[in-house]
């Protein structure tokens, strides 16, 4: 594919996030005159770092687990190394 075909593809898709591959490629024949199939528009689509998937969600610290935190942060605020060493250890077991 051309650097201009790749152009073409990422503004395309950048326009509108939702359009299905195959729905890419009909645009992409109808503004611009590429004729790529959907195989090869997915293939350059993943080679410029756009995939189909959607982001994980990490879901918001609560009020109660924001105060758990922050006891078990207190209670360990004057532990030396050798007790992250050992909590370390335990960790990995």
């Amino acid at each position: 594919m051309t650097e201009w075909g790749q152009r073409m593809l990422k503004r395309t898709v950048r326009r509108s996030r939702q359009l299905s591959v195959e729905s890419i490629a009909k645009d992409l024949q109808t503004w611009c005159g590429l004729q790529m199939s959907p195989t090869t528009v997915r293939r350059e689509l993943h080679g410029m770092g756009f995939h189909g998937r959607a982001a994980a969600s990490k879901p918001y610290i609560t009020k109660c687990n924001a105060k758990h935190r922050m006891l078990w942060c207190k209670a360990r605020r004057h532990w030396t190394l050798e007790n992250g060493t050992y909590l370390t250890a335990l960790c990995q077991v």
